[in-house]
């Protein structure tokens, strides 16, 4: 995933040299589905207790942190031009370059073999910064139709 994530950045980086859009980079938090409001606050709280907690009293916190849900990193494009904003989900630009026909509906995700050079078993560069460019592309042609 991480050559996914260069090229994709680098590729977000090159199109915003040529645009009017502005660009900043978020880490964000991505709860697992049904993850409920209160669960959300207890998390949090318990997280702030932590960054303040001794010693003694971590290892408790942490036991309970683990019978939460535990949420997923997520990295965000934040886009703007005058007063216009859009977000973009980083991974999600990653996961269309790593797998074939993403998103899926239904079964699971097949892995876009294109990517790899079997010959050498590593990654094909020229066709996964090729892919990569094409989905930015996309993205920013995109922006343009709104």
């Amino acid at each position: 995933m991480q050559p996914a994530l260069i090229r994709i950045i680098d590729n977000i980086r090159k199109q915003l040299e040529d645009s009017e859009w502005q660009g900043t980079y978020q880490e964000t938090q991505i709860w697992p589905e049904g993850t409920s409001e209160a669960t959300l606050h207890q998390f949090k709280e318990l997280q702030s207790q932590l960054n303040q907690a001794t010693p003694e009293t971590a290892e408790t916190i942490r036991t309970e942190l683990q019978q939460l849900p535990q949420p997923f990193p997520g990295y965000e494009l934040h886009l703007t031009k005058a007063e216009q904003t859009r977000i973009v989900d980083v991974w999600h630009l990653c996961y269309c370059v790593c797998f074939q026909a993403y998103p899926v509906t239904d079964g699971p995700v097949q892995v876009d073999e294109s990517i790899i050079d079997r010959e050498v078993n590593d990654v094909d560069w020229l066709v996964l910064d090729n892919k990569a460019k094409a989905i930015v592309d996309e993205v920013f042609s995109q922006l343009g139709a709104e």
